[in-house]
């Protein structure tokens, strides 16, 4: 801190200076150390999932006679649970950007006016087509 203060000055140290040590310390810790980390750390937890999920499925098949048909099973189980969060997680985004694109609406009419707040349509019909794909278009899981 004592070379710091030399360097800069003592009031200059949260001044323009300070603020640029503050924001390049930031960007490099972000950028070189906490992006990457994550990224490899999420890629480890995947690989490990991967692996665990292959050997569920190599044990239950050698377990016992009918071990193929459990693991078919076990797959069909799996797929359809993905399928099911898959739906669940396009609901969600459905109801929140038609949502988001009506409060656009309402907020634009009453800041702007009626022609500026029919952008707030497109948010809306996005969310829109989300639930109707969801609803109508895919087929359910079975």
């Amino acid at each position: 801190m004592h070379l710091v203060l030399s360097f800069f000055g003592s009031e200059e140290v949260f001044s323009n200076y300070g603020l640029w040590i503050f924001l390049s310390v930031g960007a490099v810790a972000l950028f070189a150390v906490f992006i990457p980390l994550v990224t490899f750390i999420e890629s480890r937890r995947k690989e490990r999932e991967a692996f665990y999920k292959s050997e569920t499925i190599r044990r239950v098949a050698e377990a016992s006679p009918d071990g193929s048909r459990a693991t078919i099973e076990l797959l069909h189980e799996q797929h359809r649970m993905n399928l099911i969060k898959t739906r669940e997680g396009l609901k969600i985004g459905g109801v929140i950007t038609l949502g988001s694109g009506v409060g656009v609406v309402i907020f634009l009419t009453q800041l702007v006016g009626v022609h500026v707040a029919l952008c707030g349509l497109i948010p809306a019909f996005v969310g829109l087509a989300m639930l109707v794909y969801v609803y109508i278009l895919a087929e359910p899981p079975v």
